[in-house]
This record gives C-alpha cells, structure tokens and sequence, in this order.
C-alpha cells in the first residue's frame, strides 16, 4: 500500500502539472502492444482520433469534444483493454496556407526561385494586413518552409494544452499529414484507386475560390445570405416577332449566355421552343430550350443559361448539351479575349469594356450599357438570396472550367452508394439519428468527389504526363511512379525512363503542380496512425478501429471520405462505432466559430477553473448535443470544481479512519450503502458501454453527494468510536466506497482522483480495474429511508432555531412501519449525528419528525 502524504489542506493547484508529468514518466497511457499481440485484437480499443488542424489556437470545442473520447477511453482501459489512443495533426490545407500568408505577409509565387537566406517581413501580430498586394511574393520552397515552421509551433502549444486537459493520449503515436510517411500513405492509396479505375480526371466545371485560387468540393461548401438584385433583360427574337424578358442577378455573365430555359409545361413560352433569340448588347443567337428545373414561378418563368452561373448552369450545360463559353478566369476576372461568337462591332466594344474587370465591377458596367441600349428593363430590383462560398472563404465562389482529379464516391454510381449505405448501417452511432445525416448527404451527393487542389503546402499529387511533339500534355498517358518510389514531388522527381533534361519539353513530360485536398489524406487517418501498408501486425491489431469521435459538421467530409476509402480499400466500414459531439453555442445559442468572433479559447478558463472542473463541464454534455457557454458564468465549471474538492476532502476523511485487520462489513447501514453502490456500477458501466458519459456522471455524481451528505455523516461518529463493535464495519465500508467512487469517477475528474488514490495505492487509478458489484448483501431501503429520516432530523432542529450540534433529550418519527424497522437498524448512528438520546415512533403513510425535545442548556 502507498505511504503518500496527504495534505493538511488539499487543493486541486498544480495537480495538472504533478500528474501529468508523472502519468509520462511512468508511461502510464502506452500502447501496450506486446500484450495487445497476446490478447489479439478483442483485446484493443482503437480510437480515430481527430486530428486538429494546425493553423492558430485551440478553441473551447476541441476541449469539449476531445474530453468525451478521452473519457470512454479511460473507461476501456480500466476495463483491461490495450489501448491504442494516437494523435495526429492537421497540418496541410488552405487554412494553414492563409495563416502563414497572414502571419509573416507573404504569398508564394511558384515561378520564383528558392532564397535560402530569406527573412519574412512580419512574424505574428506585426502583420498590418491579410490583402495579397501587401504580401511579398516567394518561391513554393520558402513557403512550404515557413508552413511548417509556423505548423510545428502551434502543435507544440496544442500538445502542452491537451496534456493540461489531461487526455490519456499515447504521445508516442503521433502522426503529422504532411510528413514523408503520410505523404507515402496518401500517394499510395490514390494510386491504387488509380490502379482499380477509382481515381479519374476530367475537364469540367468547377467550384473555385478566387482568393485562394484553387477548386473547391462539395462537402466544403456554405451557404450564405447575400445581397443581390433582379435585372430584367429584354432578348430579341430572331425572327423580329418582338422581345423576351428574362430576370437575371448576374447580368455580367450575359456574353457566356448559350440559351435561354423555361419549364416544358409553361403555357407562356410554348411557342418559343425550339427557335432562337439574340443577346442583348452582344447581339449572339442562342436557342430557347425546354427543361423540368426551370422555375415557372420565378421571376419571369425563364431564365438564361450562362457558363457558369450557378450549380444549375452546370446541369442544364451538360443535359441540354450547350457549348462552354466561359469568361471569368481563375483571378475572378472577366478574361481579355472575348468568346468567338461575338462578332459585331458593337458587341466586340461591349465586351471590351469588362475585359479584366472583378465580378462587381463588370455587373455595375453591363447594367450601366444595358441601361444607354435600352435593353434593361426598368430598375434593378433589390433582394437577398443565398450564395455558395468556400466555407473558409470571404468571396462568393465562381464556376471556372479546369480539369482536376476526381475520386468516384456514389454519387453516379448506385451500387457503391448502396455499399456506403449499407456499412453506415452496420455500424453504431452514437447518438443513432447522426446515422440520418450519413445516409442524406451520400444520397444527395450531385458529383465525384473534387480531391484536387490548386495550392502549394499539401500531399503532391504522384504523377507526372508525357509530353506530345508540340509540348502539350498528353492526358492519355498518364505515368505514375512504382509503390517503392513513394513518397515523390512530381515537380522535382523524375518518372521512370526519363532524365531531367526532358521536362518540359516536347517528347518528354511534366509533371503535375496540384496537390490533394486536405481531406483526401484526412480521410485515412485509419490508415497513418494505424501502420497500415508499413506495419502489418499493428494494423491488424487496430483495424477497424473501435471508434471514431468527431463533430457533426464534419459527418459531409471526414467521416464520409475516411467512409469511401474504406469502402474501397477493404469493402468494410473503418470503425464498429461513431460517437458524435454536439457544438458549443454562446449564451444566445449561436455556434460558435471565427467568423463570428464569439469563439472562446480554453488555456485561461483551464487555468482559473482548473481541468477537472472543465472536464465535467464537457462530460455532463451528452453526445449530439449543443452546450451553452458562457466564460462570465460557468456555472457547470464552477459545480465541477465544487464536486473535484469535495472529493478530495471526503478522501482525506475516509482515510482518516483506519480500518482494522480481518474488518468485515456487518452493520446494516454499511451493506445498504454498499449495495446501493452496487447498483451505481452497473447503472454507470452500462452508460459508459453505451457512450452515455453523461448518463454515469449523472448517476456516479447523485450517489456520491449522498454518500458525502447522509452516509457520511450518519457513520462518522461509529467510524471514530474504536470501541464500537460496528466501527470496523464503517471503517471498512468506507473504505470500499472511496475505492470504488475515485475509479468510477476518474475517467471525468482525472487529476483529483489520481490524487486521491494515490495516498493509499500504489500505482494509477487510471489502471486500476474497473469496479465490478461486490454482492453484498444489504437492502438499498436502509440508506434511503435513514437518510430520509436524517433530513427530517435537521429540518426539525432548523424550525427550532436550533443549531444542529444542540443535544436532543427525546425525539418523535412518524413513518410507516416498514420504514420504522428499516431505522430501527441504524438508530444508534441516527442518535449519533443527531445527538438525540431517545427515539420514539408513531404511525404515518410518510417520514417526518413529529415532535422534538431539545435538551435545556443551563444558564
């Protein structure tokens, strides 16, 4: 047994920094894998732990989620399971690039060489503005460097904060997504989607980010509301029979009209299928075509189809067959040279009037010539409607036609949709409705997942493209490098069979400049913690994983993509389980983020509140759902604080009472507390099974403020008494309880139990065995029905203005007669703590103190 000192007056200061230096020296939370290959893998719990991105401050979010993994997993582990409990980091993205750029003032200029010897402008705070003209321009090299200069930093401040909170996190598995290893991960599993026809490429019309300039995919859209204006527009019919009006919001998009659509049934425009019109200003003849997503109840019934407008735009120009006509480039900029169908004078200096103007600049221009022609039809009428932006984004997306790699995802083909479906279904979520959300995205999904991006600090996409006689790309002859190659950078590495002297020039090849979207190598983290292709045996021993924890808002992206990859790697599902956190909302129930400004970061509120108090907080949350916050009043964080001290209080009490050699439980009293507590194991490790942490807390959390309130009370005085013949019985009995509260408690309230045990154990209470029910035998009525009767006892003293130490000469209960027996038991620790010498019964249907003699003080 442990010969710890216990403390004159315990506090919970400094116990983050005692323990968790301790929990590290000890290896306390290692995988152990050598008795995870003994047990095999019914043996390990697997977690998928989020990985955070890299790219700034850690926000009262991350603690409150992370806290419900790392909860379960402290349960499994108690449990005698091996966990495997890694984490990793989100470093690459457009995220962490707009950091950087932000952070040091610069932005990367790809045709720029490498200077070893450069100093960024700004470091942090020092960087007056985000906006690119005041950016210094650098090459990739200097700026792939300062992405993970600054990247290793915030991982360093995010580790020093989850050890603060106290995740049980192997530290020894970590992972970061843009090191060689991962780098060699993601490339090998896309070239063997590529292998199996997965992976493909194609020229279409894409989603693209104009600050960012890179594609951007479906599961990273948000809606937003913007301001707009209708314009109607008058089209001339080709055979001079009159005009068409049209309302349109993107007047500026009129030279890449190539058809005007109404609804097949529209009674109004019958007539019109199948002839043309002319443009206004630009005078091109384009075709009025028929088509179900034509609105007849907005604006006018028909509208004009540009490339590209809207999502809309895209499906009428692929089913309506329409030529591509694009004129905004990837600046967001109507390019300079005008589509070839405008062959007018008057349209040719139309058009030239928008050439290299921004969206904004060349909607007020064309209104302002539409206006001078005539052609627009009274005055812009305004509204607001909801726009598709990046969801990191500050500007409207545009359509932009590029060719970018896709990997298939269901969304054109029913058979891996169903798969998908069909293994959302075989798995458990927690709570089970977020299955809903899997399974409504997936059927919803209107394209093959974009996983290419136009950026700089990412996983290179592996492939390189043979040149033909003109130097051009020869998209048919794709060349992809040997798996043992892996990893390789395609703009410095060299395909097979080639030298360096041929890139780029004809006859020779060149190699891609796109990286991979953040999520294509997020979406195997399974894969980069677990040693997947690498270690073999501990693949085996994790996959698939126990769970995967994460946010709701991420279902779309992370656990759909990590979904997909399992599907078609392994035809499985990559965990059995998905435990899904709800948000944390502001006092008026607004999500929390950025962009709002009314995020909260968690380092001040840990070190005023202490990280037991704010796990509770975090804990009491079930999963799936949204908890308010509201760092003026944490009233939850101030109850958690209250309950980590009691219990650090009520330890030192407990072990104040030496418990005798051969003690047994014998009392009454003693075996109802402790079948009573029975009854909360099973109660609590039913919840914990079941992912229900608040659930245990709840039930862990009312037991022990009546063990401390009534039970506590109600023994102290025999515990003290050595020459009580019960005194070993409470002595014992408390004893019992303190072990078992501190381990049913400990997965929550990590540093004040660790604490607690270790004045008499040896070892962690964070391996300690689970409790399991003792069996004693003893009726759980005994303890209800004493401290039942406690509370009248006090009430009685307190409407005789009595203190509760005043001695009581006689005392009447009134209680049914069953409940008299059941006192009857415990009678002489009730006459303790209440200092009554005698106790008299009458009959009642309910307990109550009916009478009370105090004892007259003399003087």
């Amino acid at each position: 047994m442990a010969d710890a000192q216990i403390p004159d007056k315990p506090a919970l200061e400094g116990l983050e920094a005692k323990w968790d230096a301790a929990w590290q020296g000890q290896g306390t939370y290692l995988f152990d894998r050598a008795e995870a290959v003994r047990r095999g893998r019914a043996g390990v719990y697997s977690v998928d732990t989020p990985p955070p991105t890299a790219s700034g401050s850690l926000h009262i979010g991350h603690v409150f989620s992370f806290t419900h993994t790392d909860v379960k997993v402290r349960f499994e582990r108690m449990r005698g399971k091996s966990v495997f409990y890694p984490m990793g980091w989100d470093d690459n993205g457009l995220p962490t690039e707009r950091r950087v750029q932000n952070y040091y003032g610069v932005r990367c200029d790809p045709s720029l060489a490498y200077d070893p010897g450069f100093t960024p402008p700004y470091e942090g705070g020092d960087n007056k503005s985000s906006r690119a003209a005041d950016q210094v321009p650098i090459s990739r090299r200097n700026f792939i460097e300062l992405c993970e200069t600054l990247t290793a930093q915030d991982e360093v401040t995010f580790e020093e904060l989850f050890r603060q909170l106290g995740l049980s996190v192997d530290w020894t598995q970590t992972y970061r997504t843009i090191s060689d290893d991962t780098i060699r991960v993601s490339q090998l599993a896309f070239l063997r989607n590529l292998e199996r026809g997965e992976a493909f490429q194609a020229m279409a019309p894409t989603l693209w980010d104009i600050d960012f300039r890179s594609a951007i995919a479906q599961a990273e859209l948000e809606d937003r509301e913007q301001p707009a204006a209708y314009h109607r527009l008058a089209f001339h019919k080709s055979d001079g029979s009159g005009d068409v009006f049209i309302e349109t919001t993107r007047p500026e998009l009129l030279p890449a009209c190539v058809a005007l659509v109404a609804h097949p049934d529209d009674e109004r425009y019958q007539t019109l299928f199948g002839s043309t019109v002319r443009t206004p200003l630009f005078d091109v003849e384009v075709p009025v075509l028929a088509h179900p997503l034509a609105q007849q109840d907005k604006g006018s019934g028909i509208a004009m189809i540009c490339t590209f407008g809207d999502v809309t735009d895209i499906v009428w120009w692929r089913e309506l067959d329409l030529p591509n006509r694009t004129i905004l480039g990837k600046d967001g900029r109507v390019l300079a040279e005008a589509p070839d169908v405008i062959v007018t004078e008057k349209g040719k200096a139309a058009y030239a009037e928008l050439a290299g103007k921004t969206v904004f600049s060349a909607k007020k221009r064309v209104a302002e010539l539409l206006s001078e022609s005539g052609e627009l039809i009274g005055d812009p009428k305004p509204f607001s409607h909801v726009v598709k932006f990046y969801e990191k984004g500050d500007r409207p997306l545009e359509i932009v036609s590029t060719r970018q790699w896709y990997l298939r995802n269901g969304a054109r083909d029913e058979v891996l949709r169903d798969k998908l479906i069909e293994l959302g279904q075989q798995m458990s979520w927690h709570p089970d409705f977020m299955r809903v959300r899997f399974e409504n995205w997936t059927n919803g999904l209107t394209g093959d997942w974009l996983v290419s991006r136009q950026r700089f600090f990412g996983v290179p996409i592996p492939v390189w493209y043979a040149l033909d006689e003109q130097g051009e790309r020869d998209y048919s002859r794709v060349l992809a490098p040997a798996a043992e190659r892996l990893p390789v950078d395609p703009t410095s590495d060299v395909p097979a069979g080639f030298t360096e002297a041929q890139r780029g020039v004809p006859g020779g090849f060149d190699g891609e400049r796109d990286i991979f979207d953040t999520w294509a190598t997020s979406s195997l983290t399974p894969q980069l913690a677990g040693g997947w292709q690498r270690d073999e045996e501990l693949w085996s021993l994790v996959a698939p994983f126990d769970v995967r924890p994460q946010g709701q808002d991420i279902i779309r992206t992370w656990l759909f993509s990590t979904m997909l990859r399992s599907a078609l790697e392994d035809d499985r599902a990559p965990w059995t389980d998905a435990a899904i956190s709800g948000f944390i909302v502001d006092p008026d129930r607004k999500k929390m983020s950025k962009s709002k400004g009314n995020v909260v970061t968690p380092a001040d509120i840990l070190h005023q509140h202490g990280s037991d108090a704010v796990r509770y907080w975090s804990a009491s949350s079930r999963l799936g759902t949204d908890a308010a916050f509201d760092p003026q009043n944490p009233t939850q964080i101030k109850i958690g604080r209250r309950l980590a001290i009691k219990i650090l209080n009520a330890a030192k009490f407990v072990l104040s009472f030496p418990v005798p050699e051969g003690a047994e439980v014998t009392h009454a009293l003693d075996a109802s507390m402790l079948a009573t507590l029975d009854g909360v194991i099973r109660d609590a490790t039913k919840a914990l099974d079941a992912y229900d942490h608040a659930r245990a807390l709840e039930i862990t959390e009312s037991f022990f403020w009546t063990f401390c309130d009534d039970y506590l009370e109600l023994v102290k005085e025999r515990a003290y008494d050595r020459s009580d013949v019960g005194q070993a019985s409470a002595a014992l009995a408390l004893r019992i309880a303190l072990s078992t509260l501190l381990r049913l408690f400990a997965p929550v309230l990590a540093f004040a139990t660790e604490e607690a045990w270790s004045w008499f154990n040896d070892g962690s209470v964070h391996t300690a065995p689970w409790p399991e029910a003792l069996g004693i035998d003893g009726d759980p009525a005994v303890l209800t029905v004493v401290g039942d009767a406690l509370i009248g006892i006090r009430r009685a003293k307190t409407e005789a203005k009595a203190s509760q130490k005043t001695a009581v000469t006689r005392m009447t209960i009134a209680a049914p007669a069953e409940s008299v027996a059941l006192i009857r038991l415990a009678e002489g620790d009730l006459k303790a703590v209440g200092r009554i010498a005698e106790i008299t019964y009458t009959d009642a249907e309910a307990i109550a103190v009916s009478g009370i003699e105090l004892e007259q003080q003399e003087g």
